[in-house]
C-alpha cells in the first residue's frame, strides 16, 4: 500500500509572494505619487512666479483703432488692424451673454476656472485618437490664452494656461472675466469683441441684437475665420442652430422665443465704417490727411491707442462735394471723344443660357475690373447703333437705348471703328444709371478736386482730392501744384488798388508783345482768350471779361516785384510766384487748398486764416489731448489786406459772378452774395473756379495729372464751375443771403465807383497803356506804332521775362500817363 501524501508547502509560499508583490506595488504607487507631487510642487513653484502679471488685464486697454469723424460725428475713417467697440458689462444685452454661455461655457458661474468634466472628456478623446486635437477650454482659459499665451495645442501651453486660469479666477470676479472675453475675443473680419462683430455682420449696434443673431455670433469663436457668416453662411447657420438648441435646453429661451429665433431670417449687412461695409460719407481724402497729420506726431502708436480725430468736415457738405465732383467729371467724359472699352473677353456662343458658367466668367471679369462707385462693370452681349445690351450677371441684363447715351459712344458703334474703340460682343464696359435711363461710359481719365473753407477761421468743410480714392491716395487738393490761370488775376487787381488804380481806370486791351531782346530769352506774345481785343476797358470790365492784355498792363504798371511781395500776404509761396509779367496770367503755381485760403481773405474782410482740418483729438477715454487754435477773422493780428481793398475787390468779384465769366454761378444759385473768378491756363491744361460768399469759400479744379489739353473750348466756366455750383447749391441751401457790409472808412464812392481817400479823382491812376487825352489812339494812321507806346510805359526799359529791365536794374512800377 502506498502511504498517504503529505500536504504541499508551496501554497503558503505563493500567498506570501503575492502579498509581497502587492505591498511593493503599493509602495511604488505611493512613491510615484509622492514624486509626482514633489515634481508638481516643484514645477508649480518654478512656473508660478513666471506667470505674467495681471495688471494689463485688470487695467485693460484693448488695441482700439484710430477713428476719424466729421464735425457732426459721422465716422469717415478707421485705421488699425483690429476693429473694436468696447462696452461695459452692463451695456451688453443679456441675450448675448446667455448665447455665449450656452455656446462656450454653461458652467462658467459654477466652476473655479476649470471644467473638470470637460477636461476628462478631452483627455479621453485625445487618448483614443492619439492626438491633441480636442480641448476643454472654459471662458477663463480663453481669456488667459488671448491675453498672454499662444493658441498652439501642446501640453506645456496647457499647463501654463491652467495655472494662469487659477490666477485670473483668484484675482477677478466672474463678471469681470466675462466682460473681458466679450470685448476682446476675435470674431473674424478684423472684428474684436461682440459689439464690433455685430456691426460687421449685421450692421447694427449690439443693443439691437436678436436671439437669432446673438446665437450666430456666439457660434463664431470656435473657428472665427471659417464659421463667420460672411466666410460661410451655411456653416454659420449650422453653428447657430446648435447654439439656439443649447439656449433652449438651458432655459435661456422658452419654446416660443426659441421658435421665433429659428424662424428669423438672418440678413448680413455690414455697417458703414466696418472692414466689409462702407462709410456713410465719402470722406476718404480728409480722413487720410488727418491720419497723416497725427502720424507725424505719434508714428505707429496711432493705430492701437484708440485716438479719435474730430475734423472740421461737415458731412452734408462733404457728400455734396463728392457727388458734384463725380458728376462734373462724368459730364466732361461725355463731352470728350469716346476712348473705347476697358477690355475684351471671348464669349462662347450660348454661354448666357449656362447660368453657373456665365456667372463664374463675370465674377472673374469683375475681379479684374472692379466697380468704381456708381460705375458698374459689365460685358457687352450685343451692340448696334440703336441698342447695346450689357450683362452684369446672368440674370441682370441692361439695355442701353437712350439716343443721347448712344450718341456719346457713337464712334465705337460704327462698323469701321478702330479695334481699340469698337464696342462689340465681349467688350468689357462701365455702365452708369441715370434717373431715367442707363448709359455706357468710359472710366474717366481726367481728374478733379474741390475744397471748401469756412471763411471766418479757415476750417475745411469739404475736401475731395480726386475722382476715385481707391485708384491712388494722391490728394490733388493739397499735393497738386498747378498754374491757376485767370483765377489768380484778382490778387493782381488787388495790388493795383493799393497803388492808385481804381475800378474805373481805363486800360489798353490792344495786343501786347515783347521781343527776344526785351525779354532776354525769347519773344513773348500773350493772347486774349478767343483772340478778341479792343482799344480799352476799365479795370472792372477787364476783370469781368478776364482780359489777359488788361492784366498784363496792370502788372507792368504796378511792378512784378511789388505784386510778388503783395500776394504772399494771401498765403502764397514767394518762390512759386516769380516776379515776372506772366504771373499776371497765373503762370505761378498753387494748390487748390492754397488758392482757397487766398480767396478766404476776400471773403472775410481781409484777414488771413490758414486752413485747418483737425478740430480736436481725444484718447480712448474721451480726454481731449489736442485742440486747434485757429486764426479768426476780426483778430487784429490776422489782418493781411487793407479793408478798403477787400471791399472793392468783393464788389468786383460779385460782378464777375453776376455779369462776367462766372455769371453761371449767379444764374443757377440765384444769390446776390456770390463772388468768384474762373481760370483757364494755356491750351486748357487746367480749369478753375474759385468763389465765395461771406461765410464759405470753395475752389474747384479739373485737369489731367500729366498735363495735357482738356480739349478745344474747355474752360474754367464750362468744366470747373459746374462742380462748384453743384456743391454750393447744397452747402448754401436754406442759408440767407448776406449783403455787403458797411463801407470802410477812407473809401468813397464817387460817380458810381470807388476811390481811396489818398487817391481821389484827379490823383488816382486814370489810364494805363493808353496815350494821354488828345494823343492818337494806338493803331490809328497818326500813331507811330506799339513800340512808341511801350517806350512811353517803360521809361527806361520794359521788364524782361525774369522781372528785370533791360538795363539790369530791378523792375520798378512803370510811370503811366494819366
Amino acid at each position: 500500500m502506498s502511504s498517504p501524501k503529505k500536504p504541499s508547502a508551496k501554497q503558503p509560499a505563493s500567498r506570501s509572494w503575492l502579498s509581497r508583490l502587492v505591498i511593493k506595488a503599493a509602495a511604488l504607487v505611493v512613491g510615484l505619487g509622492l514624486c509626482g507631487a514633489l515634481l508638481g510642487t516643484l514645477a508649480l513653484a518654478l512656473a508660478w512666479p513666471s506667470l505674467p502679471d495681471l495688471s494689463a488685464m485688470i487695467d485693460y486697454r484693448p488695441r482700439v483703432p484710430l477713428r476719424i469723424y466729421t464735425a457732426d460725428k459721422v465716422l469717415i475713417g478707421e485705421f488699425g488692424e483690429e476693429r473694436r467697440n468696447v462696452l461695459r458689462f452692463d451695456e451688453i444685452p443679456d441675450v448675448m451673454k446667455s448665447a455665449i454661455l450656452a455656446a462656450e461655457d454653461d458652467n462658467f458661474y459654477q466652476h473655479g476656472g476649470i471644467d473638470w468634466t470637460g477636461v476628462m472628456r478631452a483627455v479621453l478623446a485625445n487618448t483614443i485618437h492619439m492626438s491633441k486635437s480636442q480641448g476643454a477650454s472654459t471662458i477663463t482659459m480663453q481669456v488667459a490664452r488671448n491675453f498672454y499665451l499662444s493658441s498652439e495645442k501642446t501640453y506645456t501651453r496647457k499647463f501654463y494656461e491652467l495655472l494662469l486660469t487659477f490666477k485670473i479666477e483668484a484675482t477677478l470676479t466672474k463678471n469681470e472675466i466675462l466682460d473681458l472675453y466679450m470685448n476682446q475675443i476675435f470674431l473674424g473680419h478684423r472684428a474684436y469683441g461682440f459689439a464690433a462683430a455685430c456691426r460687421t455682420y449685421f450692421g447694427k449696434e449690439l443693443s439691437e441684437i436678436t436671439p437669432a443673431e446673438a446665437a450666430m455670433l456666439a457660434g463664431i469663436p470656435k473657428a472665427p475665420s471659417r464659421l463667420n457668416p460672411i466666410a460661410s453662411f451655411e456653416r454659420a447657420k449650422g453653428r447657430q442652430a446648435y447654439v439656439l438648441g443649447r439656449m433652449h435646453s438651458l432655459g435661456y429661451l422658452n419654446d416660443q422665443e426659441y421658435q421665433q429665433a429659428v424662424d428669423q431670417k438672418i440678413i448680413i449687412k455690414s455697417a458703414p465704417g466696418t472692414p466689409t461695409g462702407r462709410y456713410a460719407v465719402h470722406g476718404e481724402y480728409p480722413a487720410e490727411l488727418a491720419r497723416q497729420l497725427l502720424y507725424n506726431v505719434y508714428q505707429d502708436d496711432i493705430y492701437s491707442r484708440g485716438f479719435n480725430i474730430y475734423t472740421t468736415i461737415d458731412s452734408k457738405d462733404q457728400e455734396a462735394a463728392y457727388q458734384s465732383l463725380r458728376e462734373g467729371v462724368l459730364s466732361y467724359t461725355r463731352r470728350a471723344p469716346y476712348t473705347g472699352p476697358e477690355g475684351k473677353v471671348s464669349l462662347p456662343e450660348g454661354i448666357e443660357s449656362q447660368t453657373e458658367d456665365f456667372n463664374t466668367l463675370l465674377d472673374d471679369i469683375q475681379e479684374k475690373y472692379p466697380d468704381n462707385g456708381d460705375l458698374l462693370i459689365g460685358v457687352v452681349l450685343s451692340a448696334s447703333p440703336t441698342e447695346v445690351t450689357v450683362a452684369r450677371t446672368a440674370t441682370e441684363i441692361i439695355d442701353i437705348t437712350d439716343k443721347g447715351a448712344l450718341r456719346v459712344i457713337a464712334r465705337g458703334l460704327k462698323a469701321n471703328a478702330k479695334d481699340d474703340v469698337l464696342i462689340e460682343r465681349g467688350s468689357v464696359v462701365y455702365v452708369h444709371k441715370l434717373p431715367d435711363h442707363w448709359e455706357l461710359i468710359n472710366k474717366p481719365s481726367v481728374q478733379a478736386a474741390i475744397v471748401s473753407l469756412r471763411a471766418q477761421d479757415g476750417a475745411i468743410q469739404a475736401m475731395v482730392g480726386g475722382f476715385d480714392f481707391e485708384e491712388g491716395k494722391f490728394n490733388r487738393v493739397t499735393q497738386a501744384w498747378r498754374q491757376p490761370g485767370s483765377a489768380f488775376k484778382p490778387f493782381i487787381y488787388a495790388s493795383a488798388l493799393e497803388r492808385g488804380l481804381t475800378p474805373a481806370t481805363q486800360i489798353s486791351d490792344e495786343p501786347f508783345s515783347l521781343t527776344a531782346e526785351q525779354t532776354g530769352s525769347k519773344a513773348w506774345n500773350p493772347k486774349n482768350y478767343g483772340r478778341s481785343y479792343g482799344p480799352m476797358l476799365t479795370m472792372r470790365q477787364g476783370l469781368y471779361k478776364s482780359k489777359n492784355m488788361v492784366s498784363i498792363r496792370i502788372m507792368q504798371a504796378v511792378g512784378p516785384k511789388y505784386v510778388q511781395d503783395f500776394v504772399t500776404r494771401f498765403g502764397f509761396d514767394r518762390e512759386r510766384q516769380p516776379a515776372v509779367l506772366p504771373l499776371a496770367l497765373g503762370a505761378g503755381s498753387v494748390t487748390p487748398l492754397q488758392l482757397a485760403g487766398g480767396y478766404a481773405v476776400f471773403a472775410n474782410g481781409g484777414y488771413r486764416v490758414p486752413p485747418y482740418l483737425i478740430d480736436h483729438i481725444t484718447d480712448s477715454t474721451g480726454k481731449v489731448i489736442m485742440r486747434a487754435r485757429p486764426s479768426i477773422a476780426g483778430d487784429v493780428a490776422a489782418r493781411a489786406i487793407d479793408p478798403r481793398t477787400i471791399y472793392v475787390m468783393d464788389d468786383m468779384l460779385r460782378g464777375v459772378a453776376t455779369y462776367g465769366t462766372g455769371a453761371r454761378a449767379h444764374r443757377e444759385l440765384k444769390r446776390n452774395d456770390i463772388g468768384g473768378k474762373t481760370g483757364t491756363t494755356n491750351d486748357s491744361h487746367d480749369a478753375w473756379f474759385a468763389g465765395f460768399n461771406p461765410d464759405l469759400v470753395a475752389v474747384a479744379w479739373m485737369g489731367y495729372d500729366q498735363p495735357k489739353s482738356l480739349g478745344r473750348g474747355e474752360t474754367g466756366g464750362g468744366a470747373a464751375l459746374p462742380i462748384w455750383v453743384g456743391y454750393m447749391r447744397v452747402a448754401l441751401d436754406g442759408k440767407p443771403e448776406i449783403p455787403p457790409g458797411p463801407m470802410p472808412s477812407g473809401l468813397s464812392r464817387i460817380d458810381g465807383d470807388f476811390y481811396f481817400d489818398e487817391f481821389p479823382p484827379g490823383t488816382a491812376v486814370a489810364r494805363v497803356g493808353l496815350p494821354a487825352p488828345g494823343d492818337p489812339i494806338p493803331g490809328s494812321p497818326s500813331d507811330d506804332g506799339i513800340g512808341r507806346l511801350l517806350n512811353q510805359l517803360s521809361q527806361g526799359g520794359a521788364p524782361d521775362a525774369t522781372g528785370q529791365n533791360n538795363s539790369g536794374a530791378s523792375a520798378q512800377p512803370v510811370k503811366v500817363p494819366f
